[in-house]
């Protein structure tokens, strides 16, 4: 059972996430926040100490979250081709329900660099789902599916790939929805990163 500190914790975390990911990083204050959640700018401070450490907290529990979708993907018995589809359908499904965490990947995370640098630099913050990718790839290479290449270079294939989708989706640019999607780009990221 999660306790009441924790519980609140998360509901800031989810709060800042959707202003954060709406107006920006910059735009966003702690008084925005906290007015949000009906509570005191100094009760805010109580859970985080910063606007920066609370950003990368959100950071870390979006990569939980796509980490433990990935996790559960990874330890089915099935094929590398089908593990390929099953991520990008979570991937998809995600940025259907909740647009906020992709939002905020693509544009607080990856756009604000400098409010990560210190104790995020790489791919610390968000370990979780990277070290899930890692195996899918070492796992679809160890099986002979993938082809072994460096790890950088098939990522950024991949995230490419869904990132892009997303983006279009999110200008109301693709004609169909993102799930019906699912099976050309699966396939299209499978034949590019195998044998």
């Amino acid at each position: 059972m999660i306790d009441k500190k924790q519980q609140k914790k998360e509901q800031i975390i989810q709060c800042s996430l959707e202003l954060f990911a709406s107006k920006g990083f910059y735009s966003t204050t702690i008084p925005d926040i906290a007015n949000a959640l009906k509570m005191s700018v100094g009760n805010m401070y109580n859970y985080f100490k910063s606007k920066d450490i609370l950003a990368k907290e959100i950071i870390k529990f979006i990569s939980h979250y796509l980490g433990e979708k990935l996790r559960h993907i990874n330890e089915q018995d099935i094929s590398t081709q089908e593990k390929t589809k099953k991520i990008v359908a979570i991937y998809f499904k995600t940025a259907l329900n909740h647009p906020e965490m992709i939002d905020y990947f693509l544009r607080i995370y990856l756009s604000n660099r400098e409010v990560f640098n210190n104790g995020c630099e790489g791919m610390i913050c968000v370990n979780e789902f990277v070290t899930e990718i890692m195996i899918y790839f070492e796992e679809g290479v160890k099986c002979g599916d993938l082809r072994d290449q460096d790890f950088f270079s098939a990522f950024g294939l991949f995230m490419g790939y869904l990132g892009g989708m997303v983006f279009l989706k999110g200008e109301n640019i693709l004609p169909k929805e993102l799930d019906s999607y699912v099976d050309d780009i699966s396939y299209n990221i499978y034949k590019a990163l195998s044998i």
